[in-house]
């Protein structure tokens, strides 16, 4: 089993339902809708199409929706795109309506207030370096430090951040209207500088009627600094390696997502890493030694999901990047080594149903159990359970269908959907043991660890670990 999640970008090349399907058995667990492309009724078919798809598979596939947030780009060319050599001199200008060699427009108006002489600015993910000279107004003007192609609607960054726009746009305002109209699980903020960013998002997002998780996109300098409270804001965070690398530069990049990714998961959030991890499969059907060993390394970071961007959305090969990357997954696991004990070294637990998931796994790891199975409502239990590798799998067995497409992105934990609603505890656990069953999680004899929250059915109310032998549940 692969306790690593995919996330799988929606595009040209994979909204064909036969498509979709392969992916989906391929081992897609989580969909994400790039709301970059596309208008809301694109989403809306996409969204249904996922579900569809994911029913008649028999797997529990989520849905992420991507704002775009405030990419900041230049404008377009008169002939669609120009060179520019180094040593050229390029201007900036905010109030040019079409671009030709010696200048272009900007989409963000605001950017020649943001920089002054001396600034460093970074187009088209870096390719081309523009020194700043001097601020004139509406204008920008800079001298070409690396040169090259560059063309209409490039983004742009400044080197080091620092940038004023706000983390979400009119779009992405509306765009999360869309976003909690078709009850997506998880939403994603594009480039927030402070948890208020995260606040706002949510804030929106809750008066619009929608309760799926939030990401915070890492991809700002400024978050770096600022990733704690980011952090406390959000239920996770995504290493968006692009604009990160691009700001902070690209050395500096491997060191930050261990960093993030560990700090993340001392803190019960989730992580995805992203941006070019399976990028030559855009065009070709094996990914190189050099992806493979960064997919690898984010396993062996504990990110709880690795993402496919292009490669799934616009690619040649969407299937078999999805192939190769649980593949890739699969025998980095197999190489990591279990040592709890340490893990539980000056933890103090201050909430009885943290404690129960810690006991758990303790339990879990010395006895040496077949399986934890978590009768979770809200799907805490099962989170904090999944931050420590105890090398059992954890199911979270739930009645409630929004915790179940939410707990498909926590790392090691796999869904079951238990269907007793009612407030007999007995019956609850023969229930729960007949799904492990039913599902392969389990077989007659096997001894696994159960928790549970007294009296049945209350949220947050995870007090109960009971060691159970398949087979015989009032035993243990």
């Amino acid at each position: 089993m692969r306790s690593t999640k995919i996330v799988a970008t929606l595009g040209p090349a994979s909204s064909d339902p036969a498509v979709l399907e392969r992916m989906v058995r391929a081992g897609v667990d989580v969909v994400r809708l790039n709301f970059s492309h596309g208008s809301s009724a694109d989403h809306e078919a996409r969204a249904e199409l996922v579900r569809d798809t994911g029913a008649r598979v028999g797997r529990t596939v989520a849905i992420m929706a991507d704002l775009q947030g405030p990419k900041i780009r230049v404008g377009k060319f008169k002939d669609g795109k120009i060179a520019l050599r180094p040593g050229d001199p390029f201007i900036l200008d905010s109030t040019c309506p079409m671009g030709d060699e010696g200048r272009v427009g900007l989409d963000y108006k605001e950017l020649p207030r943001d920089v002054r002489a001396g600034d460093v600015l970074l187009l088209d993910d870096g390719k081309i370096v523009l020194d700043v000279r001097e601020v004139r107004g509406a204008e920008i003007h800079t001298v070409t430090r690396h040169g090259g192609a560059l063309s209409n609607n490039k983004g742009i960054n400044r080197q080091g951040g620092g940038l004023t726009a706000p983390a979400l746009t009119p779009k992405d305002i509306e765009d999360i209207r869309t976003a909690a109209r078709l009850k997506v699980d998880y939403l994603a903020v594009s480039f927030p500088k402070s948890a208020a960013d995260m606040y706002m998002a949510q804030e929106l997002l809750r008066a619009s009627g929608g309760h799926a998780l939030l990401i915070a996109k890492i991809e700002r300098a400024e978050a770096i600094h600022a990733l704690d409270e980011i952090l406390d804001a959000s239920d996770g965070i995504m290493v968006a390696r692009g604009d990160l690398a691009v700001e902070v530069g690209d050395a500096s990049v491997p060191a930050l997502q261990k960093r993030m990714i560990r700090q993340a998961r001392e803190l019960n959030k989730i992580t995805i890493t992203a941006t070019q991890m399976m990028e030559s499969m855009i065009s070709s059907p094996v990914p190189t030694r050099a992806e493979v060993s960064d997919v690898a390394n984010a396993v062996l970071d504990g990110t709880d999901a690795v993402m496919l961007s292009a490669e799934s959305a616009s690619g040649q090969y969407p299937v078999e990047a999805i192939e190769s990357m649980s593949r890739i997954c699969i025998e980095a696991e197999k190489s990591q080594t279990v040592s709890l004990d340490k893990d539980f070294l000056d933890r103090i637990f201050q909430r009885v149903d943290q404690s129960i998931a810690m006991a758990a796994l303790f339990t879990a790891f010395h006895l040496k159990v077949t399986a934890i199975a978590s009768l979770t409502e809200s799907g805490s239990t099962a989170l904090w359970m999944s931050r420590l590798n105890c090398g059992v799998p954890i199911y979270a067995l739930t009645s409630q269908t929004a915790t179940r497409y939410r707990t498909t992105l926590f790392r090691g934990v796999f869904p079951l959907v238990v269907r007793y609603i009612g407030h007999d505890r007995e019956e609850l656990l023969a229930e729960a043991e007949s799904v492990l069953v039913k599902s392969g999680a389990a077989k007659e004899g096997d001894l696994i660890v159960l928790t549970i929250g007294e009296p049945i059915g209350k949220s947050g109310g995870t007090n109960t670990m009971k060691i159970v032998r398949v087979g015989d549940h009032r035993q243990g």
